[in-house]
């Protein structure tokens, strides 16, 4: 594990190969956060159009 091989994924150091693949999976990880916040909003207000649909009038 030496100081130019690449290894660190911190980003200080190194060639920089790990600090590339730590943002890719930094992106992968807030695509999926963002797609999961949206589907979990739009499901909430799924449930609010239902209910107010068949709520007693």
């Amino acid at each position: 594990m030496g100081e130019n091989d690449g290894s660190a994924g911190d980003g200080v150091g190194g060639s920089g190969g790990g600090s590339e693949r730590w943002k890719e999976r930094g992106v992968a990880l807030r695509v999926f956060v963002y797609v999961f916040a949206t589907h979990l909003f739009a499901g909430f207000v799924w449930i609010l159009f239902y209910v107010g649909e068949h709520a007693e009038k």
